[in-house]
């Protein structure tokens, strides 16, 4: 006799082809649900591959619509004046989900949608469904790779799985792209066995193989702060980070908790582990930078190229002019400089701010007595933006004005540039000329945090020794000792004996010979490491050799305005977007 069993449908889980989905995408008219509100629904309900109906409405948010959110949506004020209130509309959207015993949500970053759907519930006094929520963005991040796709906004993935609908920025249009999205997800996930909901919900907790196998390499590992360095079959650094906790943050890699595809791959290659014990977190850090820099390991993706950050000088020449460079080698004080910037993009930003308050040339070739005879004055002469002095319309003398006005700009005061640029930004907000203030505003932001940070970086880098103190959780003290920028030694110790901890240091302390430049002895990551823990409330200053001391009207008073200003929008960012965008109360701040 032959026996069969069947399991209950609860055992296997819900098989996806028979499971309902209703993909939601909301407009609001911010970026938080605590100060904004949503201004449209849109949805589509699916189910065995196929759409089964839709849903849209428009909802009075009872609030203005910011100008950059109907520039961003196209949704105006006018639109949703008859609309209805987020009572009815949230009313209608539950009625369309159907039951959380038979709906799946979807969204595309889940937690803003949902948690502004959440909110509006509470608001209105209404119960929310314990619905389950799928979140595509995460999914992505585990089937789509960073070759095939640089990161996991909705627009890139639709042009990636080739979505009939573009997402615009209109809440139907974009749960309907977040559909084929999940639909191309889903094609992927196949290869993986996944045919059930509950295979979809835990598919980015499970541990490989691979983690399994290489458990081994978590042990023995100290409880203590230190440098952890992965290496393969040739004894080649695969990966290096840092942690305070070795044992914990090692053992992390080898359990469900790691879910990055690329730490997946380097532990699949991983077969030694070798570790550095440090005194302290930040001697940690420090030599993970270095590491970095000298091994080039191929699954570290930050601070490998350190040497090739771009920053803005002043040409050497009768007239000089502004350039990008990627390396310090050729900088020095004497030179206007700044930087480092995060590419190219924003160094030409900071440069097309001074070129908003300065006449210094924009041109590129090099001026002679010979080439003044053959040139021909631009455009930017008849506009009154520059003097001329490729023709010989303007002398060395009378163009040093110009120079001399850049160099302390970049690198002393800047209160005039910023002044002048927010005052014409502001005039064009005024005349609604959005845009435009937007690209002002853009320019000016760059040119404050290259300046900032160039002053924050050099005014470490002056100064031939300095010691600090710092106390510990474990009621001892770590000191830090730091020449001309770099990390020379640290060590830990106790009140009682610091004076000889302090001496210790100096004598054991890596030897640095000053040289000529704006970095000496370090690179501009290691000394914004160092300027992040001084930085520090409970640090104490044991001993300074030297001067350290920043621009009394340099660029970090407004670069502080600005991170508040950021800060304080980060409610205004819209989604994935990130659309870095001041309202006018906040850009009065900055002033």
């Amino acid at each position: 006799m032959k026996h069969s069993w069947q399991p209950a449908l609860s055992e296997v889980g819900r098989p996806l082809i028979e499971t309902t989905f209703v993909v939601v995408d909301l407009e609001t008219t911010g970026g938080s649900h605590r100060d904004s509100a949503i201004t449209e629904i849109g949805a589509v309900k699916i189910k065995g591959g196929e759409t089964v109906s839709e849903f849209q409405t428009l909802v009075n948010p009872d609030s203005p619509i910011p100008a950059f959110i109907t520039v961003l949506t196209g949704i105006t004020d006018a639109m949703v004046i008859e609309a209805p209130k987020i009572g009815e509309a949230l009313f209608s959207f539950l009625e369309f989900a159907g039951s959380p015993n038979e709906t799946v949500l979807i969204a595309h970053n889940a937690p803003f949608d949902v948690g502004f759907l959440r909110a509006a519930a509470e608001k209105c006094g209404v119960n929310w469904p314990s619905f389950q929520v799928i979140d595509t963005a995460k999914i992505a991040r585990y089937v789509v790779t960073r070759d095939e796709a640089p990161n996991c906004k909705l627009s890139t993935l639709a042009q990636f799985f080739g979505a009939e609908t573009n997402p615009d920025h209109r809440a139907l249009s974009d749960a309907r792209a977040t559909v084929d999205v999940f639909h191309g997800i889903l094609d992927r996930l196949g290869s993986f066995g996944v045919t059930t909901l509950d295979d979809l919900k835990s598919f980015s907790n499970r541990i490989t193989e691979a983690q399994r196998s290489k458990r081994f390499l978590a042990e023995g590992l100290p409880n203590s702060p230190g440098v952890y360095i992965f290496k393969d079959a040739q004894d080649q650094p695969l990966y290096i980070g840092t942690t305070r906790n070795l044992r914990n943050r090692v053992r992390s890699y080898f359990t469900a908790a790691e879910t990055r595809k690329r730490i997946l791959d380097m532990v699949a290659l991983a077969q030694t582990l070798n570790y550095i014990e440090t005194p302290t977190i930040l001697e940690a850090e420090i030599r993970e930078l270095r590491l970095i820099a000298e091994k080039q390991p191929r699954f570290n993706r930050r601070s490998k190229f350190q040497e090739k950050a771009v920053w803005v000088k002043l040409t050497q020449e009768g007239f000089p002019r502004l350039v990008s460079v990627r390396g310090n080698h050729d900088l020095n004080d004497d030179d206007g400089w700044c930087g480092p910037f995060n590419g190219r993009d924003e160094a030409a930003r900071a440069i097309e701010a001074v070129y908003e308050v300065t006449q210094i040339r924009q041109c590129s070739p090099r001026i002679t007595l010979r080439s003044m005879k053959t040139a021909s004055p631009c455009a930017l002469f008849d506009m009154k933006r520059c003097g001329a002095p490729c023709v010989g319309k303007e002398s060395i003398d009378s163009y040093s004005t110009h120079v001399l006005t850049t160099r302390l700009a970049l690198q002393q005061d800047a209160n005039q540039l910023i002044k002048t640029i927010n005052n014409r930004m502001f005039n064009l907000a005024n005349q609604e000329r959005f845009e435009e203030a937007a690209e002002l505003r853009n320019r000016l932001s760059a040119f404050i945090r290259g300046t900032a940070r160039g002053q924050r970086i050099r005014s470490l880098t002056r100064v031939r020794e300095l010691i600090t103190a710092l106390p510990t959780s474990v009621g001892e003290w770590e000191f830090i000792l730091i020449r001309f920028g770099r990390l020379c030694g640290s060590a830990s110790g106790n009140a009682s004996n610091y004076k000889e901890v302090v001496e210790s240091l100096k004598l054991v302390g890596e030897v640095v010979t000053e040289t000529e430049g704006i970095l000496p002895a370090s690179t501009h990551e290691e000394v914004e490491v160092l300027l992040r823990y001084l930085n520090q409330e409970d640090i104490r200053l044991v001993e300074i050799s030297g001067e350290w001391s920043m621009p009394t009207f340099g660029s970090g008073y407004a670069r502080l305005k600005l991170e508040q200003v950021r800060e304080n929008s980060q409610n205004l960012i819209y989604k994935e977007d990130f659309a870095n965008s001041f309202d006018r109360t906040a850009q009065r701040s900055t002033n």
